[in-house]
């Protein structure tokens, strides 16, 4: 059994209260929420809103910060500050590809918060500076090589984390030739685990990023 996460983000702080109690109500064990979107909070903003989110619920939240989705980057003083004075907010899918951002945020966590990757292609980097994991894209294609990644990293085998990271590091980037989730959603087609299908406004992948995306499945086997 996995540890069951449910999306559960807006820009709308009472919005986004709404939808974490209805994930808890769910099921949820944890929530992901996204940091507020087109509306540009500032740090104070930020803090206030996943504050109000976690004093919503009782299950674990993870936050999550994706500037170059939110337009927005909450910093590490603010992820920190909310690690200290929130009991359930446990976690960070950190996605700012800021490298002093994540070891501010690796250095100076509490112990019981962890900084996770949201991006499979910083994998190594990441957890080479003391990251605690990832969540991943291309873990929905090839999670046990994922898997191994992170726990080769986590040993200090890192010869072995790098081997990995190089066999796959193209169908990390090419996971990302078109706006996340159209490629993943195309390659699991043709792995025989889901149905293309998008809902508007994303649509299918250009032809040409069909046929790189193809090939690079071919080339490690996974069609």
């Amino acid at each position: 059994r996995v540890l069951f996460r449910s999306g559960a983000g807006a820009n709308s702080t009472a919005h986004a209260v709404e939808l974490a109690r209805n994930a808890e109500k769910a099921g949820a064990q944890a929530i992901l929420s996204v940091a507020p979107y087109y509306n540009k909070p500032s740090q104070e903003g930020f803090y206030q809103h996943f504050r109000h989110v976690a004093e919503a619920v009782s299950i674990p939240i993870i936050v999550y910060n994706v500037p170059g989705r939110t337009s927005s980057n909450v910093s590490a003083e603010t992820i920190l500050r909310l690690a200290r004075d929130c009991d359930n907010v446990l976690a960070v899918k950190e996605a700012s590809a800021n490298f002093e951002q994540i070891m501010t945020l690796i250095d100076e966590r509490p112990k019981h918060f962890s900084v996770m990757t949201g991006e499979d292609g910083l994998m190594l980097p990441f957890m080479a500076l003391g990251g605690d994991g990832v969540i991943s894209v291309a873990a929905n294609q090839v999670p046990k090589a994922v898997k191994a990644l992170i726990e080769a990293a986590k040993t200090g085998n890192l010869d072995e984390a790098r081997k990995l990271n190089n066999k796959y590091r193209k169908l990390f980037r090419l996971n990302f030739i078109e706006s996340n989730p159209v490629p993943v959603k195309y390659a699991m087609s043709l792995m025989g685990m889901i149905k293309e299908v998008y809902r508007l406004p994303l649509v299918p992948m250009s032809d040409d990023n069909k046929t790189a995306l193809k090939l690079e499945l071919e080339k490690l086997e996974l069609v």
